[in-house]
């Protein structure tokens, strides 16, 4: 590690623990992570069976109360939080990484290249992506976590590619990638050693936003029917509650643990992505 590379990981340490957003947001995802994580751990009953009690509320046996069918809603959402991080990570990192893919080539490459690629984009930018899901969804009985997540991924992916192309656009004419071309090194490694690194903190912001973004799509066609047909999710489990009537009868608990979590995971990750660009940007840095 050279010593400018060394001085420059310090400086970032150095603000973002200064970064109140940065820590908060952080911290709330760590502790969603760690629960999602040990979660079963901390009841025995399983999410679809039989645990006690039909409609109990909160108590110190059953933390999250139970279902109309006395499911354990705290167990629901142990598991419902790790379907969330992983359509999280699956889809807003697939969506990332095409969105990558697409613009480093189009941007470093240019000429006809770049307008196939850019036609590309924008003729996804424009299909409305939500109907394509509720279509592709709706086309398969037997839906997955995993298959969720891929559609995900593979409909979020334009925005980031466009915005990538534009700073790679900027990049490939700085005098750092000059040298590097005429060293005869090969496009492909000057784009992921020369530019990409350049690119760092925006990729990592980019991925939080799919991130975040992969989330609340998930939910919705969770909600209305349209995710996966086994197991659960937070979605799933607000379609259930909806689906058997908990608000207009008062069983609150079945509701809005799940709602609640997913408002602020993505209201963490908003957070994060707002610390990590005032950390990044010396204009925005806290003092």
């Amino acid at each position: 590690m050279t010593r400018a590379t060394k001085k420059k990981r310090n400086e970032f340490l150095y603000f973002a623990m200064r970064n109140n957003k940065l820590k908060i947001g952080a911290v709330i995802i760590l502790f969603f992570l760690v629960l999602a994580a040990v979660g079963t751990l901390l009841t025995k009953n399983d999410p679809e069976t039989f645990a006690g009690p039909m409609s109990s509320p909160p108590s110190a046996e059953f933390w999250f109360g139970t279902t109309f069918f006395g499911q354990d809603v705290f167990s629901q959402f142990v598991i419902g939080l790790r379907a969330t991080f992983l359509v999280g990570a699956v889809g807003g990192g697939l969506a990332t990484l095409i969105g990558m893919l697409v613009g480093f080539i189009g941007g470093y490459r240019g000429g006809v290249i770049d307008e196939g690629l850019n036609v590309m984009t924008n003729i996804v930018l424009v299909i409305p992506t939500f109907a394509l899901l509720l279509i592709i969804s709706a086309y398969f009985e037997v839906r997955g976590l995993f298959m969720e997540s891929i559609f995900i991924g593979l409909t979020a992916w334009p925005w980031a590619a466009r915005a990538i192309r534009a700073q790679t656009l900027s990049l490939r004419s700085r005098e750092f990638v000059d040298l590097a071309r005429i060293s005869g090194m090969k496009p492909l490694r000057i784009v992921f050693s020369e530019i990409a690194p350049n690119m760092m903190s925006y990729l990592v912001m980019a991925f939080i936003l799919q991130f975040g973004g992969a989330i609340l799509i998930a939910a919705t066609l969770d909600f209305i029917g349209l995710g996966p047909t086994q197991g659960f999710s937070l979605g799933i489990m607000m379609q259930y509650a909806v689906l058997w009537g908990a608000l207009p009868l008062g069983s609150w608990w079945w509701f809005i643990p799940p709602g609640a979590a997913i408002a602020t995971i993505v209201g963490a990750l908003y957070f994060m992505n707002v610390g990590l660009d005032e950390v990044f940007n010396p204009k925005l840095r806290e003092t």
